[in-house]
């Protein structure tokens, strides 16, 4: 099975490149971030037209999650029904297969000092508090943008992100919480050395640079982690072609058997 994430950075403006993506690489599921759509907005009849079913969480201007899927939705859950939801439609779940699938779009904090960062603390703390008291033979996955690099491996230049969001200690202590509960960094598996990034920034030509970040990441469950075969970043997606600019993140593809 092939499970995928995307933060398209607005689905109106990229629906064709979304269409030609998932032509192109067939995945099985396609979890999508930041589809800045409201509920009666979201392209659930040209996802139909691929063979994929989908389900939304969205608000409109800001934020948005979906998963896509042509191996069944069932049982969605949209956000988490508390109070950690009020600023913005972050995540969404469902049933796909045999796979219990979560797509994250998890806050973006700000400054260290900021009351966003506070939020982005409690966020992954909601989180954890869904992931725990899943079966520990269950196969579930959680994907999507965390808004943290997981190692200074998985930044550009770790000087450059000191006292600043992304990457400092807080944040990935939150990443090693759900470590502990047994999900796994798949991805790292098949790239240990790091250097391997999901998201340039659009300004300075940081592309091109290669001053980028992995922090669209992929956590799994232990039965479903033993089942990953591969792992790659598409990085063609994030290049200018044509006359639709690209998401300043790529696409992230995790194969399972």
């Amino acid at each position: 099975m092939r499970i995928a994430t995307w933060n398209v950075n607005s689905l109106t403006a990229r629906i064709e490149r979304v269409e030609e993506w998932i032509g192109t690489h067939q995945p099985d599921v396609l979890c999508l971030q930041e589809t800045k759509q409201a509920e009666e907005k979201f392209p659930h009849d040209a996802f139909r037209a691929l063979g994929y079913e989908s389900v939304h969480h969205g608000e409109g201007r800001w934020n948005g999650v979906a998963i896509v899927s042509r191996v069944g939705i069932a049982q969605p859950m949209r956000g988490f029904g508390t109070a950690e939801d009020e600023l913005g439609a972050r995540l969404v779940a469902a049933t796909c297969g045999d796979i219990r699938v979560m797509s994250a779009y998890v806050p973006n904090g700000r400054s260290l000092d900021s009351e966003h960062f506070a939020f982005k603390m409690q966020w992954f703390d909601q989180l954890a508090r869904v992931l725990g008291p899943e079966p520990k033979n269950a196969d579930v996955v959680v994907l999507g943008d965390f808004n943290v690099a997981p190692l200074d491996g998985d930044v550009w230049d770790p000087a450059a992100l000191e006292g600043m969001t992304h990457a400092s200690p807080a944040e990935r202590e939150k990443l090693a919480a759900l470590e502990a509960l047994g999900y796994e960094d798949v991805f790292r598996r098949f790239h240990p050395e790091g250097g391997v990034f999901s998201w340039w920034d659009y300004r300075g030509g940081a592309f091109h640079k290669g001053h980028g970040m992995r922090i669209d990441l992929a956590y799994a469950s232990p039965s479903l982690s033993k089942r990953a075969t591969a792992a790659f970043v598409d990085r063609e997606e994030r290049k200018n072609r044509g006359e639709v600019k690209p998401s300043d993140h790529a696409p992230v593809v995790i194969d399972f058997d």
